[in-house]
This record gives structure tokens, C-alpha cells and sequence, in this order.
């Protein structure tokens, strides 16, 4: 006895099999495009979800009613229920999502080409139920969001970029990103004229659109905790109205039903305001740009708080105190040069002149920890310093995706100092500074 065939899973596998094909073979096969156009048509869908060069966006602007369709799509879900005529569907918009994510094609890329790539890969966190730039919060975003960073920089790295600065048209239709804002940073000292002109003014944008999100997270920050030694000021806002009733309830008047206070209480409002001292400390190799390019804002917002010193270090096989320049961040990225080895022990020691009172500050220090021959010199550094009453907060990397990749020998070591490594998601980051600074 043979088991049922469900129509509907073969049809859903027509249209894998036909993305696979077409993202692994380049070439379309007669049967798999035939089959797919009956599957789409049969589930109600327009073919032009099969044409490989039509964006999401056109898609979407010819049938508007596959937008609200879209949002959530690939969030996953799981269910016992057989596989039906809403699965074909959905696999078709899916295939369609994945075909414009994953083709990239080969050789030079243009302006055009990128900006349009990147308004499928907003449909893909759109998709995935993730703000735009958020892949890394949601489920199985973080893989994906790797993926994408590696598309994009492949697609940058196959633009004729000098020439599109060169151009104003061409330039205005480049979307700052991570992936340009690295080439930028690393072509800068080749770039003259409008060129460099429009080179500031893309990462200067960028810089400016992850400094409102960022901003948005610090804001909470309180300016310290409340002091119990300072007696309440005794205005009305301070009137702590139920504390008051509560400690009254004594003096209630049962016959004419009147609550009679013979004492308020106020609110203490004054906070301990001693000053901190926030040291960052990153590493500016090119595997740890998004690090860099995000702890310079960081350090920006955290400098622009009441009462907290900010001091910014970058390094390779040098370093360099961007501290005079931490109000601006274009100013501390346009002044670093990404590349180079690790020599933490080098930027410690410029670090130690700046800690004056260890209890009262924190060091962060933002690094893949493959240090080379020198990791013993860096760890007895960092250890003296966590001794001295030091707050030193490791991190991974501040990647929006998340991942990073840690030297095994300082993460067992920074365990057992108690100073563990942190993930690197950067709201862990804001979190632990806003710990130490309320």
C-alpha cells in the first residue's frame, strides 16, 4: 500500500527546487520554470515573484496587497498541521525573498544595483519580523544578519567606488551602511575633492543614524542613585501623597469621615553625583571596524552625560588617544586607520596614566584578544588594573549582528579573573554602563 501524496508539499518543493537551481546553477531549467509558473498561478500570486531582476519593491508597488502579506512571513512558526494550499503560498513570496537576497551575480557593481539590493534585504528583515538594521534580535536573525554583512561587503568591494563619489548623481543613490562606511574609512586617504566630499557626508550620515539609536537606549541612564543622607526638599512636587496618607491612617475620624494629617512626607530626590571615568578601549584592526565605528558613538553619548569623564583609545600595533575629539565621532573615525596586528600591552599603557581614582571608574575593552606573543603582558595589565578596584568590562565586539569570535585563552582567564567576556550585542554593553554610572 502506497502512502497519499499531498499535492500541495510537491508544489511548495517545485519552488525550492527551482530557487535552488537558479541560485546554484545560474541557468534556468525548462521543467522547474514551467512548474513554478503553474504553482504560482494556481496560488493567485503574479508571476513576476519568478522574474529574478524585479525587486520586491516593484513587486509590491504592482500588487500592494502582497505588502501586509510580506511583514512577519519568515518568522518561524511550528505546527503539526499538513502542509496546504497557504504553505504553496507562502513559499512562493518566500522563494522570491530569498532569490533577490542571494543573487548577487558577478563583476562590476553599480550605485543602482546596490541601493536596490538593499531595499530587498529591508523586505527580508521585514520579513523577519525585525526592525530595520535588528536581524540580530530576533530568531535565527543573527545567521542571517552575517550573511547579509558578507553580501554586502562583496557587492562593495565590486563597485567602482572613486568613480561613484566622483559622480554627485551616482553618490546620492549609495545607503550608508557598515560594509561602505569600512571601504570609505579605508579609501579615505586616497580620496580628494567632491569625492571626499561625498565620502564624509555618507559616513557622517551613518555616524549619525546609529547615534539616535543608540541615544534612544542611553537616555535611561539615571545620573546616579539616590542619596538618603540629604534631607527632601519640602515643595509640593516632592509630596509623597500616599506614604503620607499611609503613615496618617491613625488620625482617622470615623464620625465625620475625615482624615486628619499632622505630618507629610516628601520624596528624596538628590542623587550622588561623583564623577566616573569611562576609559573605551577598542580595537581598530579590520576585523573589529563595526566595533570601532560603534564605540566611537558610544563614547560620544556616554562623554555628553553630567559628571562622567570619557577617554577613547584605539589601537593595532599602536595607539592613539582620541579623547580630544570624543564629542565628535566623524572627528575620531576620520583620524584612525583600520589594519594592523594586536598589541593590547601598548594601549594599557597609555590607558593606566588615566585611571586616578580605580574604584570610581570603568575600563571597557573592546577586542577579539588574539594578541599574538603578547597576551601574558596584556593579562597580568588587565589584572592589575580589575585589582586595583578597576571596573573592567571585556567585550567581544559590538557587531549589530552579535557574533564574535574570542581568543580561548583570554576567555577562560577573564572568566576566572570574574571579569567574563561579554557577548557582542551592544545594548549588553549600554546595560553594564548604566549599571556602574547610576
Amino acid at each position: 500500500m502506497t502512502e497519499d501524496v499531498n499535492p500541495a508539499e510537491n508544489r511548495r518543493q517545485v519552488l525550492y527546487w527551482r530557487l535552488l537551481s537558479q541560485l546554484f546553477s545560474g541557468e534556468e531549467q525548462s521543467a522547474l520554470e514551467s512548474g513554478a509558473v503553474e504553482v504560482v498561478e494556481a496560488a493567485e500570486l503574479p508571476t513576476a515573484l519568478l522574474e529574478p531582476r524585479t525587486t520586491v519593491k516593484t513587486v509590491v508597488q504592482r500588487f500592494p496587497e502582497l505588502a501586509d502579506e510580506l511583514d512577519g512571513i519568515m518568522v518561524p512558526e511550528e505546527s503539526d498541521e499538513p502542509i496546504g494550499d497557504d504553505e504553496v503560498r507562502r513559499a512562493a513570496l518566500v522563494s522570491k525573498l530569498l532569490m533577490n537576497l542571494f543573487n548577487v551575480g558577478t563583476g562590476n557593481v553599480e550605485a543602482g544595483q546596490l541601493s536596490k539590493w538593499k531595499d530587498d534585504v529591508g523586505w527580508i528583515e521585514r520579513a523577519m519580523g525585525a526592525d530595520p538594521g535588528g536581524l540580530g534580535s530576533v530568531p535565527g536573525g543573527a545567521e542571517l544578519g552575517g550573511t547579509i554583512t558578507e553580501l554586502e561587503g562583496d557587492l562593495v568591494s565590486r563597485m567602482r567606488l572613486r568613480e561613484v563619489l566622483a559622480d554627485p548623481v551616482l553618490a546620492r543613490q549609495l545607503t550608508p551602511s557598515m560594509s561602505l562606511v569600512e571601504q570609505l574609512l579605508r579609501d579615505k586617504h586616497e580620496l580628494s575633492g567632491v569625492a571626499l566630499a561625498n565620502a564624509k557626508s555618507l559616513i557622517r550620515r551613518y555616524i549619525d543614524e546609529i547615534a539616535e539609536v543608540l541615544r534612544t537606549q542611553v537616555e535611561s541612564t539615571s545620573a546616579g542613585t539616590i542619596d538618603r543622607s540629604v534631607p527632601p526638599k519640602r515643595v509640593f512636587r516632592n509630596l509623597d501623597i500616599d506614604r503620607t496618607i499611609w503613615k496618617n491612617l491613625t488620625n482617622w475620624n470615623a464620625e465625620d469621615q475625615r482624615l486628619y494629617v499632622d505630618r507629610l512626607f516628601y520624596r528624596q530626590t538628590s542623587r550622588r553625583t561623583t564623577p566616573a571615568t569611562l576609559i573605551v578601549v577598542v580595537d581598530q584592526s579590520g576585523s573589529m571596524l563595526d566595533s570601532m565605528v560603534n564605540c566611537t558613538i558610544l563614547a560620544s553619548i556616554f562623554a555628553g552625560l553630567p559628571k562622567v569623564k570619557v577617554h577613547l583609545i584605539a589601537f593595532d600595533t599602536r595607539a592613539i588617544d582620541l579623547t580630544p575629539w570624543v564629542h565628535d565621532p566623524f572627528e575620531m573615525l576620520m583620524r584612525t586607520k583600520l589594519g594592523g596586528g594586536n598589541d593590547g600591552p601598548v594601549a594599557m599603557n597609555m590607558a593606566q596614566p588615566m585611571i586616578t581614582d580605580p574604584r570610581n571608574t570603568v575600563m571597557v575593552w573592546i577586542s577579539d584578544f588574539y594578541e599574538f606573543d603578547r597576551s601574558q603582558a596584556l593579562y597580568e595589565g588587565i589584572a592589575s588594573a580589575h585589582r586595583s578596584g578597576v571596573t573592567f568590562i571585556p567585550v567581544g565586539s559590538v557587531a549589530s549582528s552579535g557574533s564574535s569570535h574570542i581568543n580561548p585563552w583570554f576567555r577562560d582567564r577573564l572568566k576566572a579573573l570574574g571579569t567574563p567576556v561579554l557577548s557582542g550585542r551592544l545594548n549588553k554593553l549600554i546595560f553594564e554602563l548604566k549599571n556602574f554610572l547610576a
